[in-house]
């Protein structure tokens, strides 16, 4: 594993060659687990890459050890980019590599005159879910069921693949902040509880459900998930699959209601555990403007 010292090593770049792309499958299979017919096609990378969609990488020295990978979408009357893919190296991760090719993504998709990036992202993943809302300063109001099927090759969709579809607003002021370390409304998992969360841990790990018509007459709402789905899912799949259930009942239906996400947090006074979203009435363009 490289020391944190070592990242002033790794260079963000764009890919250029055939090259750099032939090694966007290596990344794809090592960091998912997938077989090769769910992994990108050299072809189709060569041809998104000539038609100017974003390849963004980052190299130690010759090696490709992350990268993102966006391409140009149409939502809401508006030229967007969606980041469809980004991956680092499990020896990597530790260097805020993802971080740097967010906001590499970031500066290129502004100097092109793209405004908003979306993507996709498993919501009962709690490091994702900290890594986009409190870092990134991402919202969402749009829920897939099972985006991409029922499972896929990877290791990581054996619990159906469900997604939040999150946007952001790349120049709004929540975002600049966030990117600054600025997070200027820090709320904790005590706190959220205190809102009778859509779904909670019950005393035996179980996922509770709340009475939904007390729950959506509030202003706000929570919904709890583990602090590790993954060693949920090693241990026991059953439960695995309760909190895929019971979470998408709550989003689908907080979301049906007017309801959009708009923060995420991972601690207990303190110290890293289940986390929460917490979603509040209202429109995303709305508050983008308030804030």
């Amino acid at each position: 594993m490289m020391s944190r010292g070592g990242a002033q090593q790794i260079g963000i770049r764009d890919l250029k060659s055939i090259d750099d792309l032939s090694q966007l499958k290596a990344v794809e299979k090592e960091v998912w687990g997938m077989a090769d017919e769910d992994t990108l096609p050299l072809t189709l990378a060569i041809a998104c890459k000539a038609a100017g969609n974003m390849f963004v990488g980052a190299f130690d020295k010759d090696k490709l050890v992350g990268f993102a990978f966006g391409f140009l979408g149409r939502e809401h009357g508006q030229t967007t980019i969606h980041s469809h893919m980004l991956a680092v190296l499990d020896a990597y991760r530790h260097l805020d590599l993802g971080s740097r090719l967010k906001q590499a993504q970031r500066e290129r998709a502004m100097a092109m005159g793209v405004h908003e990036m979306t993507w996709t992202y498993d919501p009962l993943q709690s490091r994702n879910a900290h890594f986009n809302f409190s870092k990134l300063g991402v919202v969402s109001d749009t829920y897939k069921v099972d985006f991409y099927g029922p499972e896929t090759s990877s290791m990581l969709h054996r619990n159906g693949t469900d997604r939040l579809w999150v946007r952001w607003m790349l120049n709004s002021r929540r975002v600049r902040d966030r990117l600054a370390g600025k997070n200027g409304r820090v709320e904790t998992l005590d706190a959220m509880r205190l809102l009778a969360p859509l779904v909670r841990f019950d005393p035996s790990g179980k996922p509770g459900r709340a009475d939904l018509a007390e729950s959506l007459a509030r202003q706000r709402v929570s919904i709890e998930i583990p602090g590790d789905i993954l060693e949920v899912e090693r241990t026991d799949m059953g439960l695995a699959r309760e909190w895929r259930d019971a979470t998408r009942w709550a989003f689908r239906q907080a979301m049906k209601a007017g309801f959009f996400v708009v923060e995420f947090c991972r601690s207990v006074r303190g110290q890293q555990g289940p986390g929460a979203y917490l979603l509040q009435r209202g429109t995303v363009s709305e508050f983008i403007s308030e804030v």
